[in-house]
């Protein structure tokens, strides 16, 4: 079982920064792939970025490439997704999900279905 427990969002002004982390429980931690998915008002939850289980592996979103970095520190049980040069286009909440990734480790997956872990979300919401 692994629990995940999000934070940093909040309201910011267009072209500013947050930091979301995504800390987990479990001793196995190191064998998930996690992925960052986001949902606004009437839309689909969509994933936005994920990470293998070293890292070495990643995937972004189109709109959110350039502006946006996953990464984890496997040693604190934490997963981050640090989002520049934000837009009002950004606001929703966001969940971060994890999915074990056995026998295989760096890999990712972008399909909501495949992760069995999620967190509760954090809000962020960008002001024009």
């Amino acid at each position: 079982q692994v629990q995940l427990v999000e934070s940093g969002g909040g309201s910011v002004q267009a072209g500013t920064s947050l930091r979301l982390s995504c800390a987990a429980s479990g001793r196995t931690f190191s064998s998930y792939v996690v992925g960052w998915f986001r949902q606004a008002p009437g839309k689909d939850r969509d994933v936005v970025a994920a990470i293998g289980c070293t890292g070495r592996t990643t995937y972004y979103l189109d709109s959110v490439k350039d502006r946006f970095t996953i990464s984890r520190d496997n040693a604190k049980n934490t997963v981050y997704l640090q989002m520049n040069s934000l837009n009002p286009e950004d606001t929703a909440v966001y969940y971060c999900a994890a999915a074990r990734s056995l026998p295989y480790c760096d890999v990712y997956y972008t399909d909501s279905e495949t992760y069995s872990y999620w967190g509760q979300g954090t809000q962020v919401t960008v002001s024009s």
